[in-house]
């Protein structure tokens, strides 16, 4: 009998050989026209054993990037980075989506490609601080969307979703999740708009679904995902029904029949409450879901076995222990141990820290 996570599973229009999830990972190596190159093609095939891969979060127009040196999907340039990668991950027997990124406020004219401010729902600042090639920055306030820069965003990820599909990808994962454009639309305190994108859950949630809405008529709901953080606060996000929120949302994707819905924990499975957050929405929110479950946040084998085993999820994502270990499935299916990462070299940078994590078998021969 083989063990939950090795077993396969089909999502949509893709055929996953396991339940392993590659989560989406910023790396910051992006090219000078912030397309991919031969070296992230290496690294996704690398890492090609896991059921599905989750590309980096590449943003769908110059507004929303957020970092330095972060991919995008909107240029022929990027497109073509990113065709090497998609043929290398399925030379690899793989399969990849490409998840679709628009950071609205947590950017900052230093990195606005136009040098402008970055865009939101409302001017309202974020918390904390913004990367920057000079170093962290205090957030701006963000240009408020106006309803035609808001049609506009939508055909910005319609477009990214028909170029994530001639790149190659199996489908796209729309990031909705962790304080980006997405959810400060869902959130209170990111989002005071008092037309129909603001106010009432409905319309909060109304951007999110346009969004879908745009994807799903673009390239079909059998290669569309999206990633959510019901429990996240991620620079400052907060709301005060989160649980009626994201239940309205979720109702509301399930009339999609989207490929798979993904939803991060909040980095804690041991305590009782987290104010008016869900400890697990995971746990919470799979009853409610008609499309495949991908739980992500803190997973190890133990967890991600529970998750499976107790009807939770459908499958597992996994972070930093794919970048230190590319041949994760296989230290899972033969119980080897698994290689500490070097937080050092999460982000930028070349090969170190990258691509030249060896593989178990390789650590035996050389050790």
């Amino acid at each position: 009998m083989l063990k939950p996570l090795l077993e396969p599973f089909v999502m949509g229009a893709i055929q996953l050989k396991n339940r392993f999830v590659m989560a989406p990972l910023t790396r910051q190596r992006a090219g000078k026209k912030l397309e991919t190159t031969e070296l992230h093609a290496l690294y996704y095939q690398q890492r090609a054993s896991a059921g599905l891969i989750i590309s980096e979060a590449s943003q769908i127009s110059p507004k929303g990037q957020g970092y330095p040196n972060t991919p995008g999907i909107y240029s022929q340039e990027q497109i073509a980075g990113w065709k090497k990668v998609t043929k290398a991950v399925h030379q690899a027997g793989g399969r990849i989506v490409c998840q679709l990124w628009h950071v609205g406020r947590h950017s900052h004219p230093l990195i606005q490609l136009d040098g402008g401010l970055p865009v939101g729902p409302s001017a309202v600042a974020e918390t904390g601080h913004v990367t920057t090639l000079q170093g962290k920055m205090d957030p701006v306030v963000p240009k408020a969307l106006s309803l035609i820069e808001i049609k506009a965003t939508i055909e910005d990820y319609r477009k990214a979703a028909k170029n994530a599909i001639e790149a190659g990808f199996d489908g796209v994962e729309i990031h909705g999740a962790n304080g980006y454009l997405i959810d400060q639309f869902l959130n209170d305190n990111s989002n005071i708009r008092t037309d129909h994108y603001g106010g009432s859950i409905p319309n909060k949630a109304r951007f999110a679904l346009e969004v879908v809405e745009a994807i799903v008529n673009e390239i079909g709901a059998e290669r569309t995902g999206i990633r959510l953080s019901p429990s996240g606060r991620n620079f400052g996000i907060s709301n005060e029904n989160p649980v009626e929120t994201f239940t309205y949302l979720i109702q509301k994707l399930n009339n999609f029949k989207l490929a798979f819905i993904h939803l991060i924990e909040p980095f804690t499975h041991t305590i009782e409450s987290l104010d008016n957050y869900l400890v697990s929405p995971t746990a919470y929110f799979k009853p409610l879901i008609e499309s495949p479950v991908i739980t992500a946040g803190g997973m190890t084998f133990e967890l991600a076995e529970k998750m499976l085993n107790e009807g939770h999820a459908d499958l597992a994502a996994f972070g930093r222990d794919f970048i230190s270990n590319p041949d994760l499935v296989e230290r899972y299916r033969n119980h080897w141990p698994l290689q500490p990462y070097d937080t050092e070299t999460f982000y930028g940078g070349n090969e170190s820290g990258y691509t030249d994590y060896p593989f178990y078998q390789t650590e035996l021969q050389t050790g």
